[in-house]
Parts: C-alpha cells; structure tokens; sequence
C-alpha cells in the first residue's frame, strides 16, 4: 500500500530530540516525529501526594496540553475543564512512566510531567511517552548528582508507537491524514524487554481478527525497538 509520505508500511517517521531544550526544567526535550512536535517538561517537586506520605516512596505523574494552533484549526485552550480525552492521554503518560522506573525508588519527590504539543499531526501521545522517557531520566539523574538520592532508581527504557489497519494493509507510525482513515487504530506502550506496558485498540471502521493482530504486536514491537535504540543513543545508554 502506498503511503502519503511515500514510506514503507512498517516504516517510522523521521524522529529527532533534542535534549534539555528548556533552560530551567530538570529534564526536558523537543521530540519530533514527522510534523508531530511536542515538548516535553519533566520537573522534580519536594514532596509526594499524601497517600505516599511518610512511606519513602516518590511518585511521577503528568499533564498533556495542546497548543490552539497545533492543528489546522484553532482549538479553544483548556481552561476551564479538562476534556476526556486529554484526561485519559494524562493517566496513560503517567501510568507509562511509573512502570518504565521504579518510582518507589525516588524518595519523597514526584516528578511532574508536562507534554505540550506545539504541532499535531498524528501519535501526539506516543510521541510524549517516547520523549517523557528522556526527560524523567534527565530530572532523576538531577536528583542523583545532586546526591538527593543514594542510588539510581530501577528502570526499562520505553517507547510508544501507533499503528493501524487499513484494507488489511497495516500501517506503523501514522500521520493525522492516516489515523483519520484506518479502519483500525492502535497505540502500544514497550519497553526494552519487548513487555508490553500497554495496548489500546479500536476498530474504526471493520473488525479485526487475531491473525491482524499478531501482526500488528509484531510490526509495533520492531518500530519500539528503533524508538529504544535512539534513545538509547541520546542517554549515552
């Protein structure tokens, strides 16, 4: 199947970070994929919610926020009343990041994470995973040099991709033009191990069956391995 961009059907977009791109954050970068941009803030605060407190557990936790011009047409700014969708992107980034570290590892400090997207176009949440990943680490390591904590707390390198299906054809790493049309729409979160930390799916448009998704873990499975090596490249790792 062709493809807008003239990739492969199991092809990433070009992906860059840049490291540290805000000058007061702990950890912070600007991940691209394709014409997706998001900025991702990873923040180190003194203390925990209070259902951790006096335990010597941290805790990571994030927001996510899209610019008005991200997209083609401005969107109202979020003011107000998170929407649910962004609630539910927030709860995924954040339960992502809590299983790729050891958070109880941390101390009583939380790392907050902030993803801001500047430019949409498709996986703005799987991008944020891949880049909050960077960015936590940098904001731990803070705490590490900064002999805040004794030990660097246990972790998998993870990343996130999405994927879909479209006439039988499985596409990997849509654009917004591609993730309109699919039939079906997949997002996994993996880490270094080839674990799953999570998988959400939905058909779009027809069915799918166990075969199609065989393949698709398959196909996700070795675009997140591409994600980990480059990270892995940009930690020195």
């Amino acid at each position: 199947m062709e493809r807008i961009d003239g990739r492969k059907f199991d092809e990433l977009r070009k992906t860059t970070v840049k490291r540290n791109y805000l000058k007061y954050a702990e950890g912070s970068v600007l991940i691209c994929q394709g014409n997706t941009k998001v900025i991702v803030a990873a923040s180190v605060q003194d203390s925990v919610p209070r259902f951790l407190a006096d335990t010597g557990s941290g805790w990571i936790t994030a927001e996510y926020n899209m610019l008005p011009r991200a997209t083609q047409y401005r969107n109202n700014r979020e003011r107000y009343k998170v929407k649910g969708r962004t609630y539910e992107i927030e709860r995924l980034i954040g339960r992502s990041m809590r299983a790729a570290f050891n958070y109880e590892q941390l101390g009583e400090f939380t790392i907050k994470i902030d993803c801001d997207v500047i430019q949409a176009d498709g996986g703005t949440r799987c991008a944020s995973i891949t880049g909050s990943f960077i960015a936590v680490f940098d904001a731990i390591n803070y705490l590490y040099n900064e002999n805040l904590i004794r030990n660097f707390p246990d972790y998998q390198v993870t990343a996130a991709v999405s994927l879909g299906l479209k006439d039988n054809n499985i596409l990997l790493d849509l654009n917004y033009e591609e993730d309109s049309k699919v039939d079906v729409d997949i997002n996994i979160v993996m880490n270094e191990k080839s674990e799953f930390i999570e998988i959400q799916g939905t058909a779009e448009g027809k069915p799918f069956n166990k075969e199609n998704l065989n393949e698709i873990m398959n196909i996700g499975e070795k675009g997140i391995l591409e994600l980990v090596k480059l990270q892995k490249k940009e930690l020195n790792l």
